[in-house]
């Protein structure tokens, strides 16, 4: 039969069959087009908006109603000695807890994966009880130690008869001590994932060519983690030049001022706050963060010149350190105590006592649970603990949804996925400091009742673990072949039925140890719920840092403490879910 088919069908049957035509010629041609546009434009309104009034912020006054542009408040900023004080302040703080921090976590990493060490798991067993101990408790335990009347100065005293101190913690000294024990857990973490999948042909080959243990190490070992370690050390100085607990905690009763300080001052020294001169120092912080970001982009672009794993089938071996065995244990022991044991016996002794002292035999018979009874029996204790899960299992579960699918849509190369990626890693410019500010003005003009509630907050750290949840989210769909979804597709099953029935399952150990990660993250930070948190909003650490503020350490030590149980359990789930999915942190492979 010649002709259209379509002319010999009822009428009713034409007209369905010529508007099949019409959506099929222009509907997408696949329905993962649809989830790109959709994906991108929550991306963008969650990313964009922040961004555009921290600039209108910065740049634009308003007086007698009419608002005009201006580059003012950039002028009297940059003009400001104080200013350039501070942007000093910042580098060598972030600079110097660098170094520490790479000296101790590189150190411990290759003591443990490439030596015959003993003590091992207390390694490990540190860098799990530090992922769920909030920054604020961390710091706090160890102005404790290292306060006047800590038990370091307080010793001191009574041995030499010297009415100073040993040690001042409240400057950038201290400040810097504090940020590179902080962070040396991390860079245990990153850096032993590196040296665990280190070829040791080339080792053994220049072993057997008469070099040392120590000219290995140096000529063969560390040239061929170079780019690890710079990419490591940079991401650790980009984050510690954004840092906010330490500068507040130590440097600001010490006169210590760093760039993210002086935003938090600028937004609490005056009512109303000074969001336009926080709007420009934020911009400032924004542009030096950017350009850091690039460069690290940079240098982990080039690590492929240094890979040492090829096809072959090898098995990390351990050097033996012989008589340096006991040193090496010991280096480990004194890592446990210095970053674990010292900080949380500290802080036990202060929740036992009404009122902080030292540790010494007349304080023993002051001691009691009372501040444990009383957290208990609180119903503020209960709101901030309902505040903060909430808050952590919403933006969590949020941000591994949205990244999951993005991965999907961006792994599989789809037309405008490659902006998803994107859009998901803009937020790494972004200081906890500088959003807060972006999102407190976003929402100051939109019509929507959620400043000073517990939404706000989430919205800003949707914004804030995009990226680290697009990286946990992008690694694991990488070991996802595309041909299991083309024999779905064979059987009938339409592109999001495969993600959703082969794809999820596929991807649920990377994306649970993403969201333990992210949930860890937004239990502990306190740069943005202490900008964004109202009376009824605040999160356990923005609680921490009033009680601290206030003069409260001992139930400050009890909270924390208790806190800091229960999220160390949830620390090692994350730790197994990350080394089963062969994903670590920052969503590192």
């Amino acid at each position: 039969m010649d002709g259209d088919l379509s002319e010999h069908l009822p009428v009713k049957d034409r007209n369905m069959t010529s508007a099949r035509a019409f959506l099929a010629r222009f509907a997408p041609r696949d329905e993962r087009a649809i989830f790109v546009g959709i994906v991108g434009l929550i991306f963008a309104i969650l990313v964009l908006p922040p961004l555009f009034f921290l600039v209108e912020g910065a740049i634009t006054i308003t007086e007698g109603g009419v608002t005009s542009f201006t580059l003012s408040r950039f002028v009297r900023i940059l003009a400001e000695r104080g200013i350039w004080m501070s942007a000093f302040n910042s580098v060598v703080f972030a600079l110097g807890s660098a170094v520490l921090a790479l000296l101790i976590g590189g150190l411990n990493a290759w003591l443990v994966e490439r030596t015959d060490t003993p003590f091992k798991p207390l390694a490990y067993l540190t860098t799990i009880i530090s992922l769920g101990t909030p920054y604020v408790l961390y710091t706090s335990a160890w102005l404790l130690l290292l306060a006047r009347s800590g038990p370091i100065n307080s010793w001191y005293r009574e041995l030499t008869g010297d009415t100073g101190v040993l040690i001042n913690v409240y400057g950038l000294g201290g400040m810097i001590l504090i940020e590179g024990l902080l962070w040396s857990p991390l860079v245990f973490l990153l850096l032993g994932s590196t040296l665990r999948n280190f070829n040791p042909e080339l080792e053994e080959a220049a072993r057997m060519s008469g070099a040392s243990t120590w000219d290995t190490l140096r000529r063969i070992t560390l040239r061929l983690s170079l780019p690890s370690v710079l990419a490591l050390a940079m991401l650790v100085f980009i984050r510690t030049i954004e840092a906010f607990e330490v500068p507040a905690l130590v440097g600001l009763p010490g006169r210590v001022h760093v760039l993210t300080t002086d935003i938090y001052d600028m937004m609490h020294r005056s009512m109303p706050p000074d969001i336009g001169s926080a709007s420009s120092l934020s911009m400032v912080l924004l542009v030096v963060v950017g350009a850091l970001l690039y460069y690290y982009g940079k240098l982990t672009r080039n690590a492929e010149k240094f890979a040492t794993i090829t096809g072959k089938n090898f098995r990390p071996n351990r050097i033996p350190l012989g008589p340096f065995r006991a040193l090496g244990g010991a280096v480990l022991v004194l890592n446990f105590l210095l970053l674990l044991v010292l900080p949380m016996l500290i802080l036990v002794w202060a929740s036992l006592l009404p009122f902080y002292q030292t540790v010494r035999s007349s304080a023993f018979k002051l001691l009691s649970f009372d501040h444990y009874f009383r957290i208990f029996e609180s119903s503020r204790y209960l709101s901030l603990l309902g505040n903060t899960l909430v808050i952590a299992v919403v933006t969590a579960t949020l941000v591994m949804l949205l990244t999951a699918i993005a991965a999907w849509l961006s792994v599989r190369k789809l037309p405008g996925a490659q902006l998803l990626d994107q859009l998901g890693t803009v937020p790494l410019v972004f200081p906890g400091i500088v959003l807060g500010v972006g999102v407190m003005q976003l929402f100051l003009y939109l019509p929507i009742g959620v400043y000073g509630t517990i939404w706000i907050i989430v919205w800003a750290f949707l914004i804030n673990y995009l990226p680290y949840g697009t990286r946990y989210a992008y690694a694991g769909m990488l070991q996802v072949h595309r041909e299991l979804e083309e024999a779905a597709a064979v059987c009938g099953a339409s592109p999001f039925t495969g993600f959703r029935r082969i794809i999820m399952p596929l991807l649920a150990p990377s994306l649970v140890a993403g969201w333990l990660f992210i949930f860890l993250l937004a239990t502990r930070v306190l740069s943005l719920p202490v900008l964004l948190s109202g009376p009824s909003s605040q999160t356990m650490a923005v609680a921490m840092f009033d009680l601290w503020s206030n003069g409260q350490g001992p139930e400050l030590a009890a909270l924390g403490l208790l806190w800091s149980l229960a999220m160390t359990s949830v620390a090692l789930i994350f730790y197994f879910f990350a080394r089963r999915s062969g994903v670590g942190m920052y969503g590192q492979g």
